[in-house]
Order: structure tokens, then C-alpha cells, then sequence
């Protein structure tokens, strides 16, 4: 008896430190966490630095400080979890995303969006994998079997858009911007998506049945996933406008919208699918219905909500990265062969510039082919912006290492901890080198109009700019005042070449008619009477649009 209560007393004493230990590590990191936001604010104008690459030094500075106090043991407060970045982590940056980009630019460039995302992302893992197969094997770093090699196309196929979302402004350059963006956000899923697809299969006896499976089974994740957030969005569009929360609580609206949204990620993890599109998507709907249909201070609300989980995940990540990049337990494996180590991360920098100049420059070149209008052509020197901004690699890459070469964030093979410290030494090289150059790149190869011309081009009430959209070539102008939705002239040249309407036309009846009466959205924003009267503003909807 005596011996069980000494058994348990030293049970909650080993507990209480643990729980001291975890409770000390949260606070370090959140310290760590304002820090990065203080240096962030104060290197703002600084036309090289940025959050993320401040974030990122921060933690390889804190691993320093944590090996030197644990003697080498431990260089992190926290361990990496595939599972922690998935689903806490990525869900409100990937979301926000959505909410916050600018529609017409996105659809108008839908095409070349999907062009550079997806099938720019198979022709980069094509060529990362075979070229691992090809490379890899003469560096004798172990055991890879043909997964293994797949995996890593997938791997460092996969882009950085939170990076590409702080080095691009999507005011100052919105046709770029939507590019690069979109395409970093159907990158990261089609990346992910393969990725899953080849945990699925067996790959050692690969045929051409195999090949059709896989194929048909990366575009029924596709398709399947972009419908689910499209659904989960018009959902809560519903749920919301019928039953109008914001009479009695804003708290329940903006609840209910995180809910669902948060909601919608977790069912397509739950059901294998893209969680990534599945929620980039939802957010798209949500700002276009579900948005329009909350009172006018659960829209303040949740853009500045949404816009906050985004940023602090994104530092996180990070800061994360930074700790982990110094874990000693992956490092001892390569002690030995440091040579060795800085071949193979040389190799995979080289496979990544030439996997993604193999789909940029090619795959632009054929999207101006079908583009009459000079202005609506990608020139050479946004094509290299392109290029080099997606050629930044970050969390979605070290997750999707950890979960081929680990095991609960530990590796005891040393092939496995060869790719993990490859891979970090990949993002840490890519984020600082490509990252810190992209800035002076973008300001060398697209100098800025004067700020004044800039505030006028986008103050949408300023004569020149209703003038501009009306002949800009392709783009409608909408104009929205007290509720009322005013369908977009066309513009002077479609009306003299063309005499139909367009697509954006068609699109924009078949919401006004069916849509918009059942979902709500602008003009369509329910009246309770009683309620507070809200003010409609011309310019509110800029954020969507």
C-alpha cells in the first residue's frame, strides 16, 4: 500500500513538471510570437525584409539560444507535427486567402491560374522526380524506393504563397498579384493532392492501370473538393440569411462563419479529399453570400478576424520552422558527410529553378496565344516575377517531408534524416536568398506609379477610374448604392466588336435571378423590421472585388 502511494505521489510530481514544462514552452513561444510582430512593424518600409523571413530568424536564434542552455540536447519548445500544421495552422491562412482576393481578377485569369497550378505542378514534379531518380542515386544516401522519389516531386513541388502573399501587393499590381497567388494556392493543393494520391498506390509495380487510377483520382479529389467548399459556403449563406443572427447577436454570426468554414476543411480531411481547396473556396463564397447577408459590424468584424488568425498562423509557422531547423537529433546523421549533405540540397534548389522555368515560361507563352488585348498578355519581365516568386519553398513542404520521412517527428533511418535536413536546408535557403531578392526584383523589373496616381486609378468613385474600367479591355465596372445592384456595362471596345454579351454578363444574370434570391449577397441583404438600419457604402465591397 505504502509502495503504490509513493508510486502515485511521484506519478503527479513527474505530471505537475511536465505540465510546467509545456505551460513554460507556450509562454516562451508566445513572447517569441510579439517579438516577431514589434521587429515586423519596425522593418515594414525595409524593402528586403519581411514577417515571415523575420519570423524565421527569430527561431533559428531561439534554437541557437535552446542548444547552447540544454547542452546540445534540445533545440526547440515544441516538436513539428504534420497534424498540428494541417489542421490548426494552414486552415485560417488558406481561408483568409480566399475571403480577401480580389474576384474579378482571379475568374478573369481563372484559366491561367489553373494552367500555372496544375498543370505547371505536374510538369515541375515530373521533372523533380525523375530528376531525383536520375541524381540521387550516384550520392548513395540510402534506401529510396520509387515512393519515396514521387514523394519528393511532390514535396518540393509544393510553393510558399504566405511568402509570395507579403512580397506582392495586391493593389499595386493586381494582375500579377491574382496570378502568382492563385497559382500558389492551386499549387500548394494539386502538390498535396498528389501527394496523398501516391501514399494510396502501389508504386513498385507500376503499370499503365496503376497510372489511369492515379490520374483519375487527383481530379476527382479536385473536382469533388472545390464543390464541397463551394457548398459548405452556400450553406451558411442560407443558414444565415434565413434566419437573420444578427438581430439578437453579432457573436452568433461571426461564430457560425468560422464554424462552418473551419468545418468544411475538417470534412474533406475527414473524407481524403483537398482541404486546401476545399476551404480556399469556401472563403470565395462566404465573401461573395454569406458576407452580404451579416449585419454591418460582424462584417468589420470578421475581415479583421479572419485577416488576425491568418497572420499570427503565419508566424507561427515560421518561428516553427526556425526552431526546428536546428533539431540535433536529424543533424547527427549527416555529421559524418557534410558534403554529401551540401550536394543533394544543392541538387534539389537546381531541380526546383529548373522544374519551374519549365512550366512558367512555356505555359505563358501559350496563354498570350489566346489573349488578343496587350494588356491582358503576361510580358517577359512579369514572367520572371512569376518564376522567381513561387520558387520560395516553406511549411507545406517541410509538413509534407515530415510525414514521408518520420514518425511522430522523429527519424532513426538515416536516408530519412538525409531528406529531412534537406529539406529544411531547401526552405531555410529559399525563403532568405529568394525571399530577401524578390522585393528589390519586383521594384527593379515594375517600378511603382507616384502614389497619388495609384490612390486615384483605385478610388472606384473618381471619374478616371469609372473611365478606365469602361474601356479597360475585357472588365465590367459594378456599381453598388443603397442595396442596389447595377449590372456592368460593357465595355466600348466588346460592344463594338463583339455585339454579344459576356460570360461575366451571363454569370451576372444567372446570380442576380437565382442565386442571390436564395442565398442573399449585395441586394439582396435581409430586412428584419426593428432592426438597426445599417449604411450601405459604395466602396464596401472592395475587399471582394
Amino acid at each position: 500500500m505504502a509502495l503504490d502511494m509513493e508510486g502515485l505521489l511521484l506519478n503527479t510530481k513527474l505530471l505537475v513538471k511536465s505540465d510546467y514544462s509545456y505551460v513554460a514552452s507556450i509562454t516562451l513561444f508566445v513572447a517569441l510570437l510579439c517579438a516577431c510582430i514589434v521587429i515586423g512593424h519596425l522593418l515594414e518600409e525595409n524593402r528586403w525584409m519581411n514577417e515571415s523571413i523575420t519570423a524565421l530568424f527569430f527561431g533559428l536564434i531561439s534554437g541557437v539560444v535552446i542548444l547552447l542552455t540544454t547542452k546540445g540536447k534540445s533545440s526547440r519548445i515544441l516538436v513539428f507535427s504534420e497534424d498540428l500544421f494541417f489542421i490548426y495552422l494552414l486552415p485560417p491562412i488558406i481561408f483568409n486567402a480566399g475571403f480577401q482576393v480580389k474576384k474579378k481578377q482571379f475568374f478573369r485569369n481563372f484559366l491561367t491560374i489553373m494552367m500555372f497550378g496544375v498543370a505547371g505542378t505536374l510538369i515541375s514534379f515530373t521533372i523533380i522526380s525523375f530528376g531525383a531518380i536520375g541524381l540521387f542515386r550516384r550520392l548513395n544516401i540510402g534506401s529510396l524506393d520509387i515512393g519515396d522519389y514521387l514523394a519528393i516531386g511532390a514535396i518540393f513541388s509544393a510553393t510558399d504563397s504566405v511568402c509570395t502573399l507579403q512580397v506582392l501587393n495586391q493593389d499595386e499590381t493586381p494582375f500579377l498579384y491574382s496570378l502568382v497567388f492563385g497559382e500558389g494556392v492551386a499549387n500548394d493543393a494539386t502538390s498535396v493532392v498528389l501527394f496523398n494520391a501516391i501514399q494510396k498506390f502501389d508504386l513498385v509495380h507500376l503499370d499503365a492501370v496503376i497510372v489511369l487510377q492515379l490520374i483519375g483520382n487527383f481530379f476527382y479529389l479536385f473536382v469533388t473538393s472545390t464543390i464541397l467548399g463551394a457548398v459548405a459556403g452556400l450553406l451558411s449563406a442560407y443558414i444565415i440569411k434565413k434566419l437573420y443572427f444578427g438581430r439578437h447577436s453579432t457573436d452568433r454570426e461571426v461564430s457560425l462563419m468560422m464554424l462552418m468554414a473551419y468545418l468544411s476543411y475538417m470534412i474533406a480531411q475527414l473524407l481524403d479529399l483537398s482541404s486546401i481547396l476545399t476551404v480556399f473556396f469556401c472563403g470565395i463564397v462566404m465573401s461573395h453570400y454569406t458576407w452580404h447577408n451579416v449585419t454591418e459590424s460582424s462584417r468589420t468584424t470578421t475581415k479583421h478576424a479572419f485577416a488576425t488568425l491568418s497572420f499570427i498562423s503565419e508566424i507561427f509557422l515560421f518561428l516553427y520552422v526556425g526552431m526546428d531547423a536546428l533539431d540535433i537529433e536529424k543533424w547527427r546523421f549527416v555529421s559524418d558527410s557534410p558534403l554529401k549533405q551540401v550536394s543533394l540540397s544543392s541538387l534539389l534548389v537546381g531541380l526546383v529553378l529548373v522544374g519551374r522555368a519549365a512550366f512558367v515560361f512555356p505555359l505563358s507563352f501559350l496563354s498570350n496565344l489566346a489573349k488578343k488585348s496587350s494588356t491582358e498578355k503576361i510580358n517577359f519581365r512579369q514572367q520572371v516575377i512569376i518564376w522567381w516568386a513561387g520558387l520560395m519553398r516553406g511549411a507545406v513542404s517541410i509538413a509534407l517531408a515530415y510525414n514521408q520521412f518520420t514518425r511522430a517527428g522523429h527519424t532513426q533511418l538515416r536516408s530519412n534524416a538525409i531528406m529531412i535536413t534537406s529539406t529544411i536546408t531547401v526552405v531555410l535557403f529559399s525563403t532568405v536568398v529568394f525571399g530577401l531578392l524578390t522585393k528589390p526584383l519586383i521594384r527593379l523589373l515594375l517600378p511603382h506609379p507616384p502614389k497619388h496616381l495609384s490612390s486615384m486609378s483605385s478610388d472606384p468613385l473618381s471619374p478616371k477610374s469609372f473611365l478606365s474600367r469602361l474601356l479597360e479591355s475585357g472588365q465590367g465596372s459594378e456599381i453598388e448604392a443603397a442595396g442596389d445592384c447595377i449590372i456592368g456595362l460593357p465595355n466600348l471596345r466588346m460592344l463594338l466588336a463583339k455585339p454579344y454579351v459576356s460570360v461575366h454578363h451571363h454569370w451576372r444574370r444567372f446570380d442576380d435571378s437565382f442565386m442571390r434570391p436564395v442565398f442573399g449577397g449585395r441586394g439582396f441583404v435581409p430586412f428584419v423590421l426593428g432592426s438597426p438600419t445599417e449604411r450601405t457604402y459604395l466602396t464596401e465591397t472592395s475587399i471582394n472585388e
